[in-house]
């Protein structure tokens, strides 16, 4: 990471990818990891595919979560059609002329709307990225987009987040009781609407990468953690996805076509007291003609509430905290004012 910091993502303009021959200074990563961009057949991995229908099903997504922070889904419930005409909402989105999606450019005071990575302010350069942030209905952002013709295009967003939202209730309930945590802190921690707010807590970030004319010298989202409780994650491809693990490095995944991927957050890091690992993860651009998509939902808990570590009261060994509990809205601001590391701020 740079010791320089760009301004704010907000105020970062995505770059005109269809204008572009060369790749410009500001999207040129100075240090390419060669040997990560390859994909070998001997180094792809493929984390643990979970049934979401399996009797054993809780064993089976907490093992996996301890092992890997990660796990694929299948026989999620999530249509094949939704999911597909979701991502076609999004691929017109991101074909738009530059100048029709700058209408709806996420700008200071906002968190909606077009815009680069958020975590582009911990890099000095940026990548070769553009997303859309869309949290509940996304009409006056779509309304920019498609003035005469955007209520099906809004229809179809709204439609995925509340199945989406619906499978991470189903998802998070299973985690919360396999690290044992009781009803009714459940019901603090998975309250639907956030009262300062009056909305739902969802979000849905849409990210496009755009064919490069030298895909060995950018990066399509660099590493990062994710904040939330759980992401959600829909890839078009079946590579580019990439974790760290502490022995091998970076290690590309292979996706299976039928799947979600499932990846622990900062926060369920927090709550299950180190047991989960909120896992680094980046994506790299592959040589292709065509442009690559995903969509991620994150699932998060409400921004006034506190999280801390939880401890199994009546357990045969006895658990100490090793993080400070913190509330969700300051959290992000300890992880803003670290450099994207929140968690190593609030070890004790």
């Amino acid at each position: 990471m740079a010791d320089q910091k760009l301004p704010p993502a907000s105020l970062v303009v995505p770059l005109d990818f269809d204008s572009v021959q060369t790749v410009p200074e500001s999207h040129l990563w100075p240090h390419p990891d060669e040997s990560s961009r390859k994909i070998e057949s001997d180094k792809i991995v493929s984390v643990p595919v979970i049934d979401l229908n399996d009797d054993n099903v809780l064993e089976l997504i907490g093992k996996a979560c301890e092992e890997w922070g990660m796990f694929q889904l299948i026989n999620h419930g999530i249509p094949k059609t939704l999911i597909a005409e979701t991502e076609e909402v999004a691929q017109c989105l991101f074909s738009l002329p530059k100048s029709q999606k700058m209408k709806a450019l996420q700008v200071p005071g906002t968190s909606t709307g077009y815009c680069i990575a958020r975590f582009s302010k911990y890099y000095e350069k940026l990548m070769w990225h553009e997303g859309f942030t869309v949290i509940g209905s996304p009409i006056d952002d779509f309304k920019k987009l498609w003035p005469s013709d955007y209520q099906r295009f809004c229809d179809k967003m709204e439609e995925y987040q509340l199945k989406m939202k619906a499978l991470g209730d189903k998802l998070i309930r299973l985690i919360f009781k396999f690290l044992g945590i009781s009803d009714e802190e459940m019901v603090k921690l998975l309250s639907y609407i956030d009262p300062t707010t009056g909305k739902p807590h969802m979000l849905l970030r849409l990210n496009s990468y755009p064919p490069c004319p030298d895909p060995s010298k950018v990066i399509g989202l660099a590493d990062h953690t994710d904040t939330s409780f759980l992401t959600m994650l829909h890839q078009a491809r079946k590579y580019g996805l990439q974790i760290f693990k502490e022995k091998e490095g970076w290690i590309p995944l292979a996706r299976r076509s039928d799947t979600l991927i499932i990846n622990i957050g900062d926060l369920l890091q927090i709550i299950s007291n180190g047991q989960f690992h909120s896992i680094p993860h980046r994506v790299m651009i592959q040589e292709t003609e065509e442009t690559t998509m995903s969509m991620a939902f994150f699932y998060y808990p409400p921004s006034y509430l506190n999280v801390a570590p939880y401890c199994k009261p009546l357990s045969e060994t006895p658990q100490t905290p090793i993080y400070k509990g913190v509330n969700v809205k300051e959290y992000f601001a300890i992880k803003a004012n670290n450099l994207g590391k929140g968690i190593a701020a609030l070890t004790i």
